[in-house]
């Protein structure tokens, strides 16, 4: 019997590779329209400014992985940064020490979410709004609404700096971090066990994983990548801003659902984000030297976002996995 081929379509590649294909197309017709879109400044601020909210969004996606949401990113993000530059400027401690406490820190706030999710059996939404308000206020009780001035040079060289004149270093952060979370996430067992957890929990709990160390470490790494960014972008800054990482809550969810990492966990790729990351990144950059009014922005994001679940809800169907 002959064998009935199927008929390949767009709908049958990844979520990512299809965005993807449109950030390239997308690229190249403002390229065409736009000359200063290539421009060495613009692709420069482009990548820096993709930077943050990507490294971020890496930890959210491991989080959607498990069925999960960290709506605390932000209070974190910020928090570390102030920590980090009140410890270097009003203690006087070593920039590198100062980081690698903070980064604990944060490793730990991340922790405590996912014991309260875990062991008290707590809506991750609820958890992570309340602990989010808390790292915010601690923002305030530290700084009183005013920036921390006079971050050592040294430490601004991390945000400000780039490798052989060519990649800013919080680009080269976000290559290596996705590096680290595919490797992390598609051949290791703790990988394996996340995409357990959020695709089936109840099966995952027969075979043996451990749910809830599982998601307690992955709130943990979450947080660990937010605080990475907010003290890289304090570092850029050269001071530490109360309002930092205050609106990256949305971009870091919205990067990983574009990239495809489905909302119910269990289905998404660290690559996705990444691509994401850089699609709404485009986006924005694109709203800006295009003169387009920036109220437009959020009109589109949302449109954005729901094209890109509405595609990975319609190709579950076509699948019969719903």
């Amino acid at each position: 019997m002959e064998k009935v081929r199927k008929k390949w379509s767009l709908l049958d590649m990844p979520t990512e590779g299809m965005i993807f294909i449109v950030l390239i197309v997308m690229c190249v017709v403002l390229a065409l329209i736009k000359p200063a879109f290539i421009s060495q400044y613009n692709l420069s601020t482009l990548i820096r400014t993709i930077s943050w909210t990507t490294i971020v969004a890496f930890g959210q996606t491991l989080v959607l992985l498990t069925g999960g949401i960290d709506l605390s990113v932000a209070g974190v993000a910020g928090m570390s940064g102030v920590i980090s530059a009140y410890l270097m400027v009003n203690t006087g401690m070593n920039p590198f020490v100062a980081i690698v406490l903070v980064l604990v820190l944060a490793l730990g706030c991340g922790c405590l979410n996912g014991i309260l999710i875990t062991k008290l059996n707590m809506v991750p939404f609820i958890v992570t709004l309340a602990t989010g308000s808390v790292f915010t206020g601690v923002i305030y009780v530290i700084t009183k609404g005013s920036p921390i001035l006079g971050i050592p040079q040294s430490a601004v060289k991390l945000g400000q700096g780039m490798l052989f004149h060519v990649i800013p270093y919080p680009a080269l952060f976000m290559i290596l971090s996705c590096i680290v979370l595919a490797y992390i996430a598609g051949y290791t067992p703790f990988g394996r066990y996340i995409y357990a957890v959020g695709g089936n929990p109840k099966a995952a709990r027969i075979a043996g994983i451990k749910s809830g160390k599982v998601i307690i470490l992955t709130y943990g790494i979450c947080a660990f990548m937010a605080s990475i960014a907010g003290i890289l972008i304090t570092c850029r800054l050269g001071t530490a801003q109360p309002s930092v990482g205050s609106d990256w809550v949305m971009p870091s969810v919205t990067a990983a659902c574009i990239g495809g990492t489905s909302l119910a966990g269990g289905k998404g790729k660290i690559i996705g984000a990444l691509v994401g990351g850089i699609f709404m990144g485009v986006i924005s950059n694109a709203i800006t030297i295009l003169a387009v009014s920036t109220y437009w922005e959020k009109v589109i994001t949302g449109i954005v976002i729901l094209v890109a679940i509405a595609i990975d809800r319609f190709k579950a169907l076509r699948n019969n996995e719903i």
